[in-house]
């Protein structure tokens, strides 16, 4: 996974990019498949702005967050991060699943008898 931090108005620390990348690996721990992550940390005045753009093979998933804080706004970035990735990685399932039922419809028969 390529990770690329950018701050606006803003100097990434250590400390903030060692908490971004910790709470990131919870997202690859779920699905990792993940080609390419851009994050992008902006202050405006009051306003805390993480934006994510997560590339994955056949998709790309952007989430933002905006809070008075960066740490809780970096937390629940990776909460909606980690909810897109495991809805995408479900859809992924699902659709292998109606592939093989569409090319099988014997499996179809045998799966409602069992």
């Amino acid at each position: 996974m390529n990770l690329h931090l950018t701050g606006q108005h803003l100097v990434i620390t250590p400390a903030i990019r060692d908490y971004v990348i910790a709470k990131l690996d919870r997202v690859t721990r779920h699905f990792d498949h993940v080609i390419d992550v851009n994050v992008v940390l902006s202050v405006d005045k009051l306003r805390q702005k993480i934006e994510a753009n997560l590339h994955v093979r056949g998709k790309d998933i952007h989430c933002e967050c905006i809070d008075a804080d960066m740490y809780a706004a970096i937390d629940s970035l990776a909460d909606k991060l980690d909810r897109a990735v495991v809805k995408h990685k479900e859809m992924l399932i699902a659709s292998r699943h109606d592939a093989v039922h569409k090319r099988d419809p014997a499996a179809l028969s045998r799966e409602a008898a069992e």
